[in-house]
């Protein structure tokens, strides 16, 4: 059962937190790994609805059917994890059926395909591949941050990057024993980074500035001069921007444009610019772990040589058939962000609803691309992590905030935009203000502060203090 656990819900039953490591662990787990275990960051220190099992007294094996990590639709309201709903485009599956033989499974596959390498410069990062730009294929975007870091980071490195943020921003730096350094978002800077914060934050040993456009969980985007302006800095000292675009397929709100930043080659040298994007997000292909890193030629050398020694640099061909689909398929992308759109006006309503039946639950700041939201339940008396438990016994499966960053750690909750039925969003709406109403009655305090305080690390405890404390 432990290992069933282990591997469905990356659980606490083999982490150390903040108690005092394993021998095995101190002999042999590198100096490169161990601040995985104490940042708040890290695999299963940060709260999400799969804590919320355990709190609940629930089997992940009665939660997770058949070894699977995805709940299952006609029963769940899952508005957890930042994949798309919507599914894949059909041409994707058909042309990856289409493919399916010995030919296309025996071989070492390429990088990318040829056309499928031209088709991704153009429509994931909004220029041709030349002399002067290059793409090849990683594991996901999540493979694109991995890489990056690793091809360009030093020790003692420092990162700049927007706090909240995706959770993997800021751990995976001390792979690459470098440091994360969080500008916080919020209504001083319209949820956005801007130049004059970033020279408050930098110093010497900044080597990288992160910019995740749209930003996930805020959904909130650059503008454009506001890249140029960032990159034009960074240039002068020496400084790598990395663009992860991962959620631009989608837009919400029609007056704003979003730019991956190689599309502004035309006005600013991108040349100190490494952009990440996928076909997870975009195009509901999260099972084929297939996403492009871009940037100048002799830039991007060091991370196709970095993944090479890695995972190889092959990438999954099934899977780029299936992309190369995709990405033609202009018509599947206007019917999902319809879906979204139609999405995202019903939660509003909803929480115009809730508001006024006195639940004073709010919306930090309204998301403009992708398929991502926050909720802020901080007046209600309640840390987020408490109501995501109060909404997982509904079957309403939500994120707490905290493994997204500091800001927002124990006010908000992020959801998903992306279901195709309205119905998991009816559900939302019909449960909140009863799940509010549970965790306003301290039952799951003790077992939410005791999660943190079993990690031990400095966001974790203080959320327990703030829960503690409450009482």
């Amino acid at each position: 059962m432990a290992k069933d656990r282990f591997i469905m819900s990356w659980g606490r039953t083999y982490q150390t937190g903040g108690k005092d490591m394993s021998m095995l662990m101190k002999r042999f787990i590198s100096s490169r790994a161990k601040p995985l275990f104490t940042d708040p960051q890290g695999m299963g220190n940060y709260f999400t609805y799969r804590e919320a099992i355990d709190v609940l007294g629930w089997e992940h094996t009665d939660v997770y059917l058949g070894g699977r990590i995805d709940l299952d639709p006609a029963e769940w309201s899952d508005l957890g994890w930042m994949c798309s709903y919507i599914g894949p485009p059909q041409s994707a599956v058909d042309a990856i059926r289409e493919k399916v033989s010995a030919e296309n499974i025996g071989p070492y596959p390429p990088d990318l395909l040829a056309e499928l390498r031209d088709l991704a410069a153009v429509e994931k990062f909004g220029r041709p591949r030349g002399d002067d730009f290059e793409v090849i294929g990683v594991e996901g975007a999540q493979g694109g941050i991995g890489f990056t870091y690793l091809a360009y980071l030093s020790p003692g490195d420092e990162v700049i990057m927007p706090d909240p943020s995706y959770f993997h921003f800021a751990p995976a730096c001390y792979v690459a024993e470098a440091v994360p350094v969080r500008i916080p978002m919020g209504p001083q800077n319209e949820f956005r980074l801007n130049l004059d914060e970033i020279r408050k934050y930098a110093t010497l040993r900044t080597k990288m500035i992160v910019i995740c456009d749209p930003l996930n969980p805020y959904g909130t985007i650059q503008t454009k001069q506001e890249l140029i302006d960032i990159v034009n800095w960074a240039r002068e000292h020496d400084i790598l921007v990395f663009n992860n675009t991962t959620h631009n397929t989608h837009q919400l709100n029609p007056d704003r444009t979003q730019y991956p930043i190689p599309s502004l080659y035309k006005e600013v040298d991108t040349s100190n610019v490494i952009a990440t994007s996928g076909i997870s997000k975009g195009y509901g292909m999260a099972a084929m772990r297939l996403g492009f890193l871009a940037g100048h030629p002799d830039l991007l050398k060091a991370a196709a040589m970095v993944k090479m020694e890695i995972t190889k640099i092959h990438t999954n061909l099934l899977a780029q058939y299936g992309a190369l689909a995709a990405l033609k398929d202009h018509q599947y992308l206007r019917d999902a962000e319809k879906v979204i759109r139609r999405n995202f006006e019903y939660v509003v309503e909803s929480v115009a609803d809730w508001q006024s039946q006195g639940y004073d639950i709010s919306i930090p700041v309204m998301p403009e691309y992708g398929f991502s939201m926050v909720f802020d339940v901080s007046k209600m008396g309640v840390t987020g992590q408490e109501v995501c438990v109060a909404l997982f016994k509904r079957h309403v499966a939500v994120y707490a905030g905290d493994g997204l960053g500091d800001v927002g750690a124990s006010e908000y909750i992020r959801i998903n935009i992306s279901r195709p039925d309205l119905w998991a969003y009816e559900k939302l709406r019909d449960e909140m203000i009863p799940a509010v109403k549970e965790a306003q009655s301290g039952v799951y305090g003790d077992a939410v502060a005791s999660f943190f305080e079993e990690g031990q690390t400095k966001r974790g405890l203080r959320i327990a203090a703030e829960i503690r404390n409450r009482r």
